[in-house]
């Protein structure tokens, strides 16, 4: 019922417009690597000295025309100069719905195909994060078309869905980043119960491990982490064929630990003005990352604005069934 709850605040086009404009006064600083490009870039120089590289997403919702899409476009584009032109250890992530993939896909093939292009001239690496099942097949189709250009393009794959162990044997020679899953998605195409998704997240990073060429494992569960270390040390796995990967903002000292320990490690930077919906769906793939920003997030103001808006989303699906 929780991941329902943040899920549908998650999509209200209302409450997204309206934490643009009431964001940091909210403390969203603590989850969001700055608003603008300037501070994203700060904030990496912060992660990069203390060894600790990044994936960047400039973040974006409900996109619904070309000349949206084109500006997301020319906005990961500026990412990608700014990343060449100050040298940080960082690397492009991005959506394809915010490229236009609701609109056209030829379209938004050609928007991805522009980014990937100009990130190989640096020998940067793109990833196309996984969105819904609506919009898996065709993320998967631009993968394959731009691999048969690009070698500097991977993806992501999402161990709720019954598929993903098929996926994930397709794809062995592409870096993968490996999650549970953030969206609600049918029982007939996805493990509806936690401990379904554990074992087969785990399933997943032992058999990419073994078999694949680079892995990402995105996780804050030190549980998970504990058992991936014990398992690249039993299988002789070198550390240069995967990393951690744990959002900006959560579980700080744990980053730090791991980069400290020598193990690579990358930190999921999002940035910019639409950060609501991000944050709506890391609360629905883990409700406990609630308590990992609680205290540094939550106040009195935020708790406010979290129960009109969970208010406002109940109201709506009840007025939906009237």
């Amino acid at each position: 019922m929780l991941k329902d709850l943040f899920i549908g605040l998650s999509q209200n086009e209302l409450l997204n417009t309206a934490a643009k404009k009431y964001g940091l006064k909210l403390g969203a600083q603590s989850v969001v690597a700055g608003t603008n490009l300037e501070q994203a870039i700060q904030s990496i120089k912060e992660l990069n000295a203390h060894g600790i590289a990044c994936t960047v997403d400039n973040l974006g919702e409900f996109v619904f025309k070309k000349e949206e899409a084109t500006e997301a476009k020319e906005q990961i584009l500026e990412v990608i100069e700014a990343i060449h032109q100050n040298q940080v250890d960082a690397h492009i992530s991005l959506k394809p719905s915010q490229l236009g993939l609701d609109i056209e896909y030829a379209f938004c093939l050609e928007n991805v195909r522009e980014i990937v292009d100009r990130a190989s001239r640096y020998d940067f690496f793109v990833n196309m994060d996984m969105e819904d099942t609506k919009r898996l097949q065709p993320s998967f189709d631009i993968l394959e078309e731009l691999s048969k250009e690009y070698d500097n393009v991977g993806t992501v794959i999402q161990a709720y869905f019954f598929r993903a162990e098929e996926d994930i044997k397709k794809y062995k020679n592409y870096r993968l980043r490996i999650v549970k899953g953030a969206y609600k998605e049918p029982a007939e195409l996805a493990y509806q119960e936690k401990s379904e998704i554990d074992s087969n997240y785990i399933n997943l990073i032992e058999w990419h491990l073994l078999n694949g060429k680079f892995t990402s494992i995105a996780t804050h569960d030190h549980k998970v982490i504990n058992h991936v270390k014990e398992f690249v040390r039993a299988n002789n796995i070198p550390k240069e064929k995967f990393e951690f990967q744990m959002l900006y903002g959560f579980r700080k000292d744990l980053q730090l630990k791991l980069a400290s320990e020598g193990y690579n490690f990358c930190t999921y930077v999002p940035f910019g003005q639409d950060w609501y919906g991000y944050f709506m769906r890391r609360l629905a793939e883990r409700p406990q990352n609630l308590n990992l920003v609680a205290k540094q997030v939550f106040n009195k103001k935020t708790n406010t604005m979290l129960g009109v808006a969970a208010g406002a989303y109940l109201l709506g699906r009840l007025t939906k069934k009237k």
